[in-house]
């Protein structure tokens, strides 16, 4: 095959090690510790590069950004064909969508993980890093930019989300499906993304921050973000993008302030819509200077708000709808 794949390490699960019965520690083996445990394919060159071990609840906007630098070196070798990314579980969809939407290089970057760490019985952890490395350099995945490769499917970075805590099949895309499978080492495609979505980011990600949104709730919370250095707020409302009608007066507050606030549903599958016209509504929020989130969900909505604010002041009332 005479490929070349750069594997870059972040920690996670799938670097543990047990430190006593029953309890593990994220990110304990190395990379090169990692690749040596696994059964990787004697026909592609791997290089592997440990940018940090961590849990992946320890990775903010500033190891994102760190990531997303250690990635950018690796294409600046002409040589590589792909890119794999080892993350812990928890937050592995927002950093995956995070580099979909901020590296624009046609080859392929694969984020893969697993559910149990490298010593437990029945382990994902090299079946998944295997099949990543596969995914990296199919070419039929070329230009379909940040993919996660989890229980032996492909998964678009932008719907991906992790759907069960421990079961092995612990991410699915709902009402998306998956783009392909690896089979016995054949990497099968069966859809891809019309367009893939690049924008510019900065040298620093504005506070954005999320609320979820239920029956009575009040606009205390939003009254406190907005006191802050908050710049934008996420609504994660319920079915079409409907909030009670206690919130309303301080999300009015929170515009007037200059914050972005995007309404997103708690719903698996549909967009955000003006389908009523009462106090809380999808509708009466907009008229307020609310945007629509599409059918975004809000850790996605976050990432992509934060990611365009760091380089704009305004947001242009269509970017949820790309």
């Amino acid at each position: 095959m005479n490929k070349k794949v750069s594997l870059i390490t972040t920690g996670g699960t799938i670097a543990s090690k047990e430190v006593s019965k029953g309890l593990l520690k994220s990110g304990a083996i190395s990379g090169r510790e990692l690749a040596a445990l696994c059964q990787l394919p004697e026909e592609i060159e791997v290089k592997v590069i440990d940018v940090f071990q961590l849990p992946s609840m320890h990775i903010g906007f500033d190891k994102m950004l760190q990531l997303r630098e250690a990635i950018q070196t690796e294409l600046e070798d002409e040589t590589v064909d792909g890119i794999v990314v080892t993350h812990g579980t928890d937050t592995l969809e927002e950093t995956a969508y995070f580099l979909d939407l901020t590296i624009s290089d046609d080859r392929t970057i694969v984020v893969t993980g697993s559910q149990r760490s490298p010593d437990e019985v029945g382990t994902d952890v090299y079946s998944n890093l295997r099949n990543s490395i596969y995914v990296s350099v199919d070419e039929n995945l070329k230009g379909v930019g940040t993919v996660v490769v989890f229980n032996e499917r492909i998964y678009t970075a932008k719907y991906v989300k992790k759907v069960h805590t421990s079961n092995l099949q612990g991410f699915d895309s709902f009402g998306h499906g998956y783009l392909g499978i690896i089979d016995n080492d054949v990497v099968s495609v069966y859809q891809k993304p019309i367009s893939h979505e690049v924008h510019q980011v900065g040298a620093r990600l504005p506070r954005v921050e999320i609320i979820k949104c239920y029956s009575g709730q009040d606009g205390h919370m939003i009254d406190l973000l907005a006191e802050g250095e908050t710049a934008g707020i996420i609504l994660e409302a319920a079915g079409r993008g409907q909030v009670s009608p206690h919130m309303v007066e301080a999300i009015e507050r929170a515009v007037q302030k200059g914050i972005t606030v995007v309404l997103t549903t708690s719903a698996e599958e549909g967009k955000s819509y003006p389908s009523y016209s009462y106090p809380g509504s999808a509708h009466d929020l907009m008229l307020k200077g609310v945007l629509l989130g599409s059918d975004y969900d809000s850790k996605k909505a976050r990432i992509k708000l934060a990611v365009v604010l760091s380089l704009a002041k305004e947001v242009d009332i269509n970017t949820f709808n790309k």
